[in-house]
């Protein structure tokens, strides 16, 4: 276990541990605020996404064998800088966001995004959703609704988690990414190897990104936070060469959050609301990885790339 650190994971910096009214009330605030950030971060982010597929699509091959040559198109290419530039602002509201509220709550509302990037990719190729589109949009949404009804309760924060414990559960992510891009010329085919490895790799940076914003010790985080994003970003843009968007990103999008879920509960012991109130939030947590689950699956069409 580490200790002595300076704010406990999900403690946030500044506020009295007292229980009393005024300490709710302000917690209740910061929670709110939070996954209004969260909202807006992962808008930005599913917009972006749509923009660095199209730009990455009409670029030569790329790929890990020859990292500066990839690179030195995707940084030249001005659609693409524009994309990672939303990109980029949306992770600063999304670190904003963790230092406000808790993983699951965050991710709970980070996983609607899929919902943004299904409607978003619509309007952008000029056609209607598909009935699972739609079905995934309205999950994904009502999964945001329930959400927001389990706050009525305020919320616990979180308990330190053990070194070990974050170690094996990296470990173990990365792994599966691994045997995913093995996979990617025999069973997972159409830029689905590169959307499941790239949404793995995000999960770990948002679980370090997390433990980081705990400042002290933990912001050495920070490291494996960078690799993480570095690895998941790469991998995207080389699945956008050979899926469709909805696809890759939404294969990504669905790991990105509902992994971190997982590990606010288990490693960050992120408890529920008693009650009626902790059922819905459970409710909130399957119904939004439903619709991201739904929207996920690659389309008939996979290979339409615009």
């Amino acid at each position: 276990m580490v200790r002595n650190t300076p704010h406990p994971i999900g403690e946030p910096h500044g506020l009295p541990s007292g229980p009393s009214t005024q300490h709710n009330y302000r917690m209740d605030t910061q929670t709110v605020l939070g996954l209004v950030l969260a909202l807006a971060s992962t808008t930005l982010i599913s917009l972006a996404y749509l923009r660095q597929h199209g730009a990455a699509a009409d670029l030569p091959k790329l790929s890990f064998r020859h990292p500066l040559r990839s690179a030195k198109l995707l940084f030249t290419s001005r659609a693409w800088l524009l994309g990672f530039a939303m990109e980029t602002c949306g992770f600063i509201l999304y670190v904003a966001a963790l230092a406000l509220a808790e993983l699951t709550l965050v991710q709970s509302v980070a996983a609607g995004g899929v919902g943004i990037l299904a409607v978003a990719s619509a309007r952008l190729e000029h056609r209607r959703l598909a009935r699972r589109e739609a079905i995934g949009s309205t999950l994904a949404v009502s999964g945001l609704v329930f959400l927001a009804i389990s706050l009525i309760g305020g919320a616990e924060r979180s308990a330190q988690p053990a070194l070990g414990e974050i170690a094996l559960w990296l470990g173990a992510t990365a792994a599966a990414a691994i045997l995913a891009l093995a996979g990617r010329h025999s069973v997972l085919r159409g830029g689905v190897a590169y959307g499941i490895a790239g949404g793995l790799f995000f999960a770990a940076g948002d679980i370090c990104t997390k433990l980081a914003t705990a400042g002290g010790a933990w912001f050495l985080f920070v490291f494996p936070l960078i690799a993480g994003y570095l690895l998941g970003t790469s991998l995207l843009q080389i699945g956008y060469q050979s899926g469709a968007a909805l696809t890759v990103a939404g294969i990504a999008t669905l790991l990105t959050n509902a992994l971190p879920i997982a590990a606010g509960t288990v490693l960050l012991r992120e408890p529920l609301p008693t009650g009626v109130l902790g059922a819905i939030r459970i409710l909130a947590f399957a119904t939004v990885t439903a619709g991201a689950i739904v929207l996920a699956r690659p389309r008939r069409d996979s290979s339409h790339l615009h």
